[in-house]
């Protein structure tokens, strides 16, 4: 069987089980769907929208070697993107998660958790402080429901203690990732001459707003360009008014190098780039700690005596510093191509019939032409060059303990002051 027959095999049907879907409503749409159908996306119900699984133009292999070679464009408008403003926006968002932003230069942004009372996971999210007077915030879509009424529940809490703060849900907003190693150049072709000078200073998790993109725009509605992504590519997310967002789909496809890219491309990208997904990787009873994102508690947060306290903090910081034993930890696995390691399947030691954990993503991946797949397992049996025993379709597989990402990613980041 060729890699590419068992590529497409053993990836779109783990990834299906997935999706969501309900025979009650109809999925949504989103800004983006006049382009879908435009450019031959197959469509399936995610998260409750109608998303492009992938395109005619290219099969998932061809959609993934072409983003990590040039650029694809990816609708992620079902994502939920939020304002918060007021004087104290900063103090509230330090409440709700573990990011220090108070350090955080206006104009950049950084990945942060919200976190329950227990020290778990509610989402993952990029805040980024604006130069403009608000918070820009970005979370998943299978969450989307669930943050916002967490986040529109302890804005009344914060109000009723004085607190200046207001979220604003940007419902009418699409949002538009530009990926691959030449995104930079092909969003630049857009940019008018007199923003080249903002949009040359923007590197790796940082954002600006623009009046035009293709020469489209909206008047008084301004475009956010943030040099970010899902894909471990160099790359853009473009927040943008609903109504232009089609245009702004043709006009890329313009460029020879630009492909649309679907749902199961994105998944192997991501998983390539070491990156979790919400609901297999990481879930309401998993802290950072556990999850292998130590580096989300920000210096300024990892002390008892800063405030606010992140929600879960004593069993966070407890766990940071070894005062509390964890009973798992994320980890990297890779093995030999065959069968591919599915979420839910076992992880035993090796020559042994004890499990130590069980996988939470995996795939075959395009770029080594290998199995990867995250997993948690006890923490005996996180050493890199670790080997492990897999369950799959009732035999057992070998798989090695290996660093993430599986990848090396190529962000663009600011050089760093003499």
């Amino acid at each position: 069987m060729s890699f590419i027959t068992k590529f497409r095999g053993c990836f779109l049907r783990p990834f299906l089980m997935r999706t969501t879907h309900s025979k009650a409503m109809e999925p949504k749409r989103t800004p983006f769907y006049k382009f879908h159908l435009t450019e031959g996306a197959k469509l399936i119900e995610f998260c409750g929208y109608a998303m492009p699984i992938q395109y005619e133009s290219q099969n998932i292999l061809e959609s993934h070697h072409h983003v990590r070679n040039h650029c694809g464009i990816f609708d992620v408008s079902h994502m939920l993107q939020v304002k918060v403003f007021g004087n104290d926006r900063v103090n509230f968002m330090e409440s709700l998660t573990t990011a220090d932003l108070v350090n955080l230069p206006a104009g950049s942004g950084t990945l942060s958790v919200y976190l329950n009372e227990s020290g778990g996971i509610l989402d993952d999210v990029i805040i980024n402080v604006c130069k403009e007077p608000y918070l820009y915030v970005v979370s998943n879509a299978a969450c989307a429901e669930k943050i916002s009424k967490h986040l529109k529940e302890k804005q009344e809490t914060f109000r009723k203690l004085g607190k200046d703060v207001s979220v604003e849900l940007l419902n009418d907003k699409a949002l538009l990732a530009v990926q691959g190693p030449e995104a930079h150049e092909i969003v630049r072709t857009g940019i008018s001459p007199a923003e080249w000078p903002t949009f040359d200073d923007l590197f790796f998790m940082e954002t600006a707003q623009f009046t035009s993109l293709f020469g489209l725009y909206l008047d008084s509605e301004p475009i956010r360009i943030t040099r970010c992504g899902y894909t471990g590519e160099d790359g853009y997310e473009i927040s943008l008014p609903a109504e232009i967002a089609v245009e702004l789909g043709h006009c890329l496809m313009k460029v020879k190098q630009v492909k649309p890219i679907g749902l199961a491309a994105r998944d192997t990208l991501r998983l390539e780039a070491g990156m979790c997904l919400y609901g297999n990787d990481l879930d309401e009873t998993t802290t950072p700690i556990e999850a292998s994102l130590n580096w989300l508690v920000g210096k300024r947060r990892r002390q008892f005596t800063a405030q606010p306290l992140f929600p879960g903090a004593e069993c966070v910081l407890n766990q940071l510093y070894k005062k509390s034993p964890i009973t798992r930890k994320r980890i990297g696995l890779k093995g030999e191509f065959g069968p591919q390691a599915r979420p839910g399947s076992k992880i035993f030691a090796p020559q042994s019939d004890i499990q130590v954990g069980h996988v939470t993503s995996g795939c075959l991946s395009p770029t080594l032409g290998q199995n990867i797949a995250m997993a948690y397992v006890k923490p005996d049996f996180i050493s890199n060059g670790q080997e492990l025993a897999v369950e799959i379709r009732k035999k057992l597989h070998k798989f090695t303990v290996c660093n993430i990402p599986f990848v090396p990613n190529r962000y663009v980041r600011r050089p760093k002051s003499k």
